[in-house]
């Protein structure tokens, strides 16, 4: 696995994050709109806090929506995790041709939750699972 290149300022945003929810962060990636935390395993309850009043300072800190997604070793349940609240029913990682494929099958009522709109949600997911899992696509089916 690559090493994951941080930007200063999402070096600044996870020392924000982690200094509000005593959670760990393991990757931030800042967007125009969004910014992106990936967060330990076994950190999500900490990264939330009660009633979401962790997760809800760091919203109004930023001025950003946040979201984010618990790290796991094992890329099917990263993938899940990445989904958020989109119930995931199968993740296959195959190679071919050199490149590194995940097909996630979600129930048809849940695609355009899947992909969010304008991609975002999906974006995110190949996003993430590129930098933490050598990843280079995730199909939906």
């Amino acid at each position: 696995m690559g090493e994951i290149r941080l930007s200063t300022e999402g070096i600044r945003y996870i020392a924000l994050f982690e200094s509000v929810t005593g959670a760990t962060v393991k990757d931030c990636i800042v967007e125009e709109d969004r910014i992106i935390y990936v967060v330990k395993a076994g950190d999500m309850g900490a990264a939330i806090g009660r009633n979401g009043d962790h997760i809800n300072r760091i919203k109004k800190t930023v001025d950003k929506h946040v979201e984010l997604v618990e790290y796991s070793d094992d890329p099917v349940i990263f993938i899940k995790n990445a989904f958020g609240p989109v119930t995931v029913k199968t993740v296959n990682i195959t190679t071919k041709n050199d490149r590194r494929l995940a097909y996630v099958e979600v129930s048809n009522k849940e695609k355009g939750l899947a992909i969010g709109r304008e991609g975002k949600n999906i974006e995110k997911v190949k996003m993430v699972a590129q930098r933490h899992h050598d990843i280079n696509d995730v199909i939906l089916q």
